[in-house]
């Protein structure tokens, strides 16, 4: 890493404080500018070792005036962001790997001649490029703390930036740069941070479609005029013109799973918006290239298709503009509830693409390669990626809401109860019923307001063309019938439309039994009639890990991987794994190009889903040279499993995952789940009674609002603990199963083995001390010395911290390392510098906390509004928060 990298980096965190530091000073004076230093100073001197700084910082801010508590928690929190700006900004300018690891992410290029020199044709790998499907699912997870206004003013810092640094021969340009960056940090400062409102799944899916629009529409037609030189210079031919390795995919406005917001109206809302906005977008590019395409040479076929004109392209192009701007009237009169009386519309892909395509072969035809391969190819491009809806909208529902409507239906019609039926027979009578042409859903049948709803779904689906749609998941699923229960309902409802079923295995439980259950799927004859020898399976991540504890849950689902890969090989099935994974470590999250690399052999064989969510899409996806950055390492990394696949675990090392697997679990259990202290400490020490009142997103944070810790979705019970930095869900059992290791012989030994030559571990290992290094119990402790009483739950505290810093100590001998990070400065760098503005953060939202419990949670809309701002501003400096 260059000095020069580092240089630029520190350049613009300066440039960005400075600028905010003068922004605060016009709006409060300079006295409290001289605050907002000194409290810095104490945290920095504290984070050195000096423990009297560390008294004097949290001395010093319960000292505040009420009046200053929320300006100095804002400042803190805009200064996270604007770090995160350069260090994005830093990112994408230099192609920074994710990790900040060299050499550990390649690029496209090199990746190619590897390949190639591993023995596969260029023929071969131009086939697995066209061939490959990645479906990038974004996703509406609580996670994003940022509001839409100030994610558009960063953007713009963002490009100020980048103006400021390419102004060295224009001194003009950059000292305009500099006067708009001011303004922006001042808009940003007269912004308030936090939403008044919970954003709407129509908000929400408005949200993703605006990253398409301000990011994905430009880095899309980028990355594949990138991967067309690789290609050309690598095998002389391009990617074939309909070839989309990677899509979009969302569930926003479609993940109904215990989202009561998520309605049949909001979906069929959302597929409306993204027909709009689609329209709108290919309006531009249309009318771009009517503008440019104005030659007159063409082919015969274009000729006969334009008629007797000068301007044979202009004319077809000038009848697309004409349905597209149909298409755009169609759809807004229907999300206003009016009747369209305009002229035909685009509905379909390829009356979109079967023009273009046309222009495209004639000015290749009549030898103008050049003009053919330039705008006109993007717009293809473009096309071939987002069609006319821009994404493709999953529906996820739980199991139990389908199996409700079977067992209304059975009772209502006296053919019994289908909740009391075993198993066979759920799937004796679901079965019949696929295979028979009589309806079974009587016309005008009475039923609850939840099946009706859930009935509604599937005729939102019989409206749609199947283009706009992607999988149905059933959350919670657990045994055959659970798919064939949508399979029926898809056929009685929705019409001529037929989803891909993916049955979602979350639970330590339904991982271990995912193979079977699909065994038995696809063994059913009736069944494998429906689904084209095709199966997708979702993995989730999120509630296995809450479920079981961290490593037990991360060997779940990796055998779960290898049963399903086995099953679906033995009936010939072509299988497709959609990873349900989140932006922490406790959520799955990590690193795109080792988190596919380290899945087992086989189980990337050219086709991959993967969610893409909350916070996590705006870092990998919202500008275009970070998306375009993101796209290739997918890529890559698709292509290295499928071509290169990495080794099979040895028979030892599947014997070691299983004993330290059953310990860590039984750790995790015996602390989680059966230590009646556990709960009162939860909510004691985190701000989880406080979190529900983030307007983050539509979802509430409980699947119930009634019941413990079980209740609580995965996101805000990983939220929780991160605010406090002890990120106990993704460790807590894992120091119990080293140590109990590394003290028998050969224990050692063993786990560097299995660090150094199993993709699998060696992640595992990266994502655990990235983990511990992000954490700080000393932070925890101060949380627990002010907001925890009871002795016995102080005890506990003092428990978890110990057994956090025996864990270090396992991983730091394990990876043979004095401190955690060597190997990756640039990581540890990032979290230094973050420290000492996280730090009084925490110090304030510790204290906001318990002035809120002494006032019975009546403290003044202030005080609220600062101690969501400080929960926000510990999101930004930590990142991958949900």
């Amino acid at each position: 890493m260059s000095h020069d990298l580092h240089e630029s980096l520190r350049d613009n965190v300066r440039i960005l404080g400075d600028s905010l530091g003068r922004t605060i000073a016009d709006d409060l004076g300079q006295a409290f500018v001289d605050k907002i230093e000194t409290i810095r100073a104490h945290a920095k001197r504290g984070r050195q070792g000096d423990s009297l700084q560390q008294r004097e910082l949290i001395e010093y801010l319960r000292e505040l005036p009420e009046r200053d508590l929320l300006p100095v928690t804002r400042a803190f929190n805009q200064f996270l962001n604007l770090a995160n700006i350069a260090e994005q900004h830093y990112r994408a300018r230099f192609r920074r790997v994710e990790d900040y690891k060299p050499g550990s992410q390649p690029v496209l290029g090199e990746l190619l001649a590897r390949a190639e020199q591993a023995g596969n044709s260029p023929r071969k790998l131009v086939e697995t490029l066209a061939n490959m499907r990645v479906e990038l699912v974004l996703t509406a997870h609580p996670t994003e703390v940022i509001r839409r206004t100030l994610i558009q003013k960063y953007d713009a810092i963002d490009e100020c930036l980048t103006a400021i640094e390419s102004s060295e021969d224009y001194p003009e340009r950059g000292t305009r740069a500099q006067g708009r960056l001011e303004e922006l940090i001042s808009q940003a400062w007269h912004t308030d941070e936090i939403r008044h409102e919970r954003p709407t799944p129509v908000d929400e899916a408005k949200w993703g479609f605006a990253v398409i629009e301000n990011s994905l529409w430009q880095a899309v037609p980028d990355f594949h005029r990138d991967l067309d030189n690789l290609l050309l210079d690598t095998a002389g031919e391009r990617l074939p013109l309909d070839a989309a390795p990677i899509r979009y995919a969302s569930w926003m406005g479609g993940d109904r799973d215990g989202n009561p917001n998520v309605t049949a109206r909001v979906t069929r809302e959302v597929l409306l918006l993204g027909r709009w906005m689609a329209a709108d977008l290919y309006l531009r590019d249309l009318e771009q290239l009517k503008t440019e395409l104005s030659m007159w040479k063409a082919n015969s076929a274009l000729k006969a298709e334009a008629g007797d004109v000068a301007e044979p392209y202009r004319e077809v192009l000038k009848r697309l503009l004409t349905r597209m701007e149909s298409t755009r009237d169609w759809a807004k009169a229907e999300l206003e509830g009016r009747n369209y009386d305009g002229g035909p519309i685009i509905e379909t892909r390829d009356q979109l693409y079967s023009p273009l395509l046309g222009c495209y072969r004639s000015l290749c035809d009549v030898g103008l390669d050049t003009i053919a391969n330039g705008a006109l190819l993007d717009t293809l491009r473009r096309v071939a990626v987002f069609g006319v809806t821009l994404t493709k909208l999953d529906l996820r529902q739980e199991a139990s809401r389908h199996a409700q409507v079977i067992e209304e239906l059975t009772s209502t019609l006296g053919l019994g109860h289908y909740r009391e039926w075993d198993e066979a027979q759920r799937q004796e009578f679901l079965l019949a019923e696929l295979a028979s042409r009589r309806p079974l859903i009587p016309r005008r049948w009475e039923c609850s307001a939840e099946s009706r709803e859930v009935l509604d779904t599937f005729k939102v689906i019989a409206q749609e063309h199947s283009e706009a749609l992607g999988t149905y998941i059933i959350s919670m699923a657990a045994e055959p019938s659970d798919v064939l229960t949508v399979a029926l309902l898809m056929k009685e409802v929705g019409g001529q439309v037929t989803l891909p079923i993916a049955p979602l295995f979350e639970t330590l439980n339904d991982l271990d039994h995912a193979g079977d259950v699909v065994d038995q799927l696809l063994a059913i004859p009736g069944y494998r009639s429906l689904i084209d020898d095709r199966q997708e399976v979702m993995i989730g991540y999120s509630d296995s890990a809450k479920d079981a504890g961290q490593l037990a849950a991360a060997w779940a689902q990796y055998r779960a991987q290898e049963s399903l890969v086995n099953v679906c090989n033995r009936h010939g099935v072509d299988l497709t794994l959609f990873h349900g994974r989140g932006g922490t470590v406790g959520r799955g999250g990590g690193p795109a190009h080792a988190a596919i690399l380290s899945q087992p052999p086989g189980s990337v064989n050219g086709s991959l889903r993967v969610t893409e969510q909350g916070e996590m899409i705006r870092f990998k996806f919202g500008q275009p040279d970070i998306a375009l950055r993101s796209m290739e390492i997918y890529a890559c990394a698709v292509l290295e499993a499928t071509l290169l696949p990495p080794r099979a675990p040895e028979p030892h090392w599947r014997e070691e995952m299983d004993q330290l697997a059953k310990v860590a679990h039984g750790a995790y259990v015996g602390v989680v789940r059966e230590d009646p202290d556990f709960v009162p400490y939860f909510r004691a020490v985190t701000p989880e009674g406080a979190l529900g009142r983030l307007p983050l997103g539509s979802r509430p944070t409980k699947r119930r609002q009634d019941g413990g810790v079980e209740t609580l979705r995965a996101i805000p019970w990983i939220f929780a603990w991160t605010q406090i930095r002890l990120m106990l869900p993704a460790w807590l059992g894992s120091g119990e199963a080293f140590a109990r290791r590394l003290e028998q012989p050969g224990g050692r030994d063993v786990l560097q083995e299995m660090r150094n030559e199993w993709p699998f571990f060696g992640t595992y290992l990266d994502m655990l001390e990235m983990l511990l290094a992000k954490a700080d119990v000393a932070i925890a402790a101060y949380y627990e010395h002010r907001l925890v009483d009871e002795p016995s739950l102080k005890a506990l505290g003092k428990k978890l911290r110990h057994r956090f810093a025996s864990l270090e100590e396992a991983v730091l001998d394990i990876l043979q390392q004095e401190k955690l990070l060597e190997n990756t400065p640039l990581i540890r760098q990032a979290i230094d510098v973050r420290n000492p503005y996280i730090d009084p953060l925490h110090g304030l939202q510790a204290e906001l906390l318990q002035r809120n419990r002494d006032a019975d949670g009546a403290i003044s809309a202030d005080l609220s509004r600062a101690l969501m701002v400080t929960m926000a501003g510990i999101a930004a400096g930590l990142r991958n928060t949900g």
